[in-house]
This record gives structure tokens, C-alpha cells and sequence, in this order.
């Protein structure tokens, strides 16, 4: 679904992205961690090929028709600017499958109200997007990223200004796309959620890959001693691996 080749990014003198490598297939729920400034939304918008960047992307390679149908992007921005319906800011994640001047056909309209079910919006379908409090326009474009039914999500942060609940919710819709045979990466800065919930684990610092695997392995206390400079309690429990920040490191 993915692949970066030695892949680096440069802002002025600094390097943000610095020769990573690295691959997500098919059924893969990717959490991308790391603190703030190690580079995780530079490294998804060079692979989109939003940035200059050297090494290689198979997403930023293909044709932008192509690329807008292989991977949904959600950024971490989450101002909506217009007043639009909810429902018609939600449809806009079936442009990329519509031929010029055509109209939503029955299927695109069945991908737009299974992404509204999954995300609890069917009473807000009519309502100005713009209007919605910060978390409820969050979900608005995580269903517009569902809506676009890719067989790759790449989402920034897209669990932030949501309450507990709806987090859940977003990780289980993530998983399940995973299941379905999808491949999702998703950076997160809760722990917690990528331990819980995520297939496999991408940390970075300071612009490289500092570790790549199941949470389990990936998670350890030397890892997030000497990235996040914390103690945490990580424990294996029947409802999956848990990891709880406690202390910070001085």
C-alpha cells in the first residue's frame, strides 16, 4: 500500500526527515508516535508528496487521479471554513470516483451514510459543518476519509479533540478497515490508543525510524525512556497491551 526508500526532508539547514525506509501492507493499522518535532507529519506529506523530499514514494510517483484514489488523507488541521451540510462535506470524499460532471450514484450515496453511521452523525447530516463544536468536526472529516473508501488512510492526529468515547469509536472504525484488508497510518501521541488498538508500532526520533513492530515489542521501557524521556506501566492484559505514562525522565 506504501513504500519509502531512503526518504529525507530538509527544512533549510535542519533535516526533519532523515533516510527513513519502511513499508505498510495490506491489513496493516499503523500507529506513527513520537514527540512532538521527531517529524511524523513531515514524513506522511513528503510520502504524499506534499513536500520536497529525496528518496522515493510509490504514493507521491503515481498520477494524482491515481494517488486520490489509493490513499485518503486527513491532516491535522481541522478548521472547516464553509458553511456546508455535514452530509455535503462528507460526499466530498467521492470526487475522486466520480468521471467529470457525473452525479453521486447509488453506490457512492451508500458510502456516504455508512461513513455517517460509523461515526454517530445522523443527526447532524443537515447541519453547517462549520458550526459543529472542534470534536464534531473532527468526526465530519474522519467520515469524509471513510466515505472515500481507499485501500490507504493516512491520518494526522485524527484522534485529538475527541473525548474518550469517540476515540474508541475512531480506533475500532480504523481497525476494522484494517481488517477489511486496508491499510491505515495514524499518528498518535496517546499511547494508550496505539497500544491498544494498532497492529504495529512506527516510533520516530528525531526524524528516524527509532523502532518498527507489534506494540508489544515496540513499546518497551527502554524505548520510551530514551524517546519521550517517561517511565510508563506496560503490561499485557486480556483486553490487549496496555501502556500508561507516569513519570517523566529529568
Amino acid at each position: 500500500m506504501l513504500t519509502v526508500e531512503n526518504l529525507s526532508v530538509a527544512r533549510g539547514p535542519c533535516t526533519v526527515i532523515d533516510g527513513v525506509s519502511l513499508s505498510v501492507g495490506p491489513g496493516e493499522f499503523v500507529g506513527l508516535i513520537g514527540p512532538n518535532g521527531a517529524g511524523k507529519t513531515t514524513l506522511m506529506r513528503a510520502a504524499l508528496g506534499l513536500l520536497p523530499h529525496t528518496g522515493e514514494s510509490s504514493l507521491a510517483a503515481m498520477p494524482a487521479q491515481t494517488r486520490a484514489r489509493t490513499v485518503a488523507w486527513m491532516p491535522q488541521s481541522r478548521e472547516i471554513a464553509w458553511p456546508v451540510a455535514v452530509e455535503t462535506l462528507i460526499a466530498l470524499g467521492r470526487l475522486p470516483h466520480l468521471p467529470r460532471g457525473a452525479h453521486l450514484a447509488p453506490a457512492d450515496r451508500n458510502a456516504i451514510d455508512a461513513a455517517i453511521a460509523r461515526m454517530g452523525l445522523e443527526s447532524f447530516r443537515t447541519r453547517a459543518a462549520n458550526a459543529l463544536s472542534g470534536g464534531e468536526q473532527a468526526r465530519v472529516l474522519i467520515a469524509r476519509v471513510l466515505a472515500q473508501d481507499t485501500p490507504l488512510i493516512l491520518a494526522d492526529e485524527p484522534a485529538a479533540g475527541l473525548d474518550p468515547a469517540h476515540q474508541i469509536t475512531l480506533m475500532h472504525a480504523f481497525a476494522a478497515e484494517a481488517r477489511a484488508g486496508r491499510s491505515v497510518v495514524a499518528s498518535l501521541h496517546d499511547l494508550g490508543l496505539a497500544a491498544r488498538h494498532c497492529t504495529r508500532i512506527i516510533a520516530l526520533h528525531h526524524g528516524r525510524v527509532a523502532a518498527d513492530g507489534p506494540p508489544a515489542q515496540a513499546l518497551t521501557p527502554a524505548l520510551l525512556a530514551e524517546v519521550f524521556h517517561i517511565t510508563a506501566h506496560v503490561a499485557q492484559t486480556p483486553h490487549g497491551p496496555v501502556c500508561q505514562p507516569l513519570e517523566v525522565i529529568r
